[in-house]
């Protein structure tokens, strides 16, 4: 089996050890994404939704480096600090996937890596065998 890593740049990679996105065979993984901005500043502090919309801005990027479009999406990890904002992660979610929607967990956590940061998602995808990048 073949595995191909996108990486981002963001410091975390290498202090942390992990890549933006991973595709073992047909399985792609893109890691906990959070809403960071080119420049590296959170994007959009306090705006729940403009935060979701970016980190799903961010996987679509990273997964286009390896040919794979968001329809192989088939999961995604939503993890926020403020769950009673779930409408608004709710509309990002369903302006991506609308046609094709994956599976998806919403959960509440403590906090995330930067006090500004409402949202982080991962999703995983599934390419038709024998697919090539």
């Amino acid at each position: 089996m073949t595995f191909q890593r996108v990486f981002s740049g963001a410091p975390w990679e290498k202090a942390v050890g992990y890549c933006r996105v991973l595709r073992a065979g047909n399985l792609v993984f893109v890691t906990g994404t959070a809403p960071v901005d080119p420049d590296g500043d959170v994007h959009a502090p306090g705006d729940a939704l403009a935060q979701a919309r970016r980190c799903l801005t961010i996987i679509r990027e990273s997964l286009e480096q390896l040919g794979v479009g968001m329809d192989s999406i088939v999961r995604t990890r939503m993890f926020t600090t403020d769950i009673d904002r779930w409408e608004d992660y709710g509309q990002a979610h369903v302006e991506v996937f609308g046609e094709h929607p994956p599976t998806t967990t919403l959960v509440e956590v403590t906090r995330l890596i930067h006090p500004n940061m409402l949202i982080e998602i991962e999703a995983d995808a599934v390419l038709p065998r024998g697919e090539s990048p």
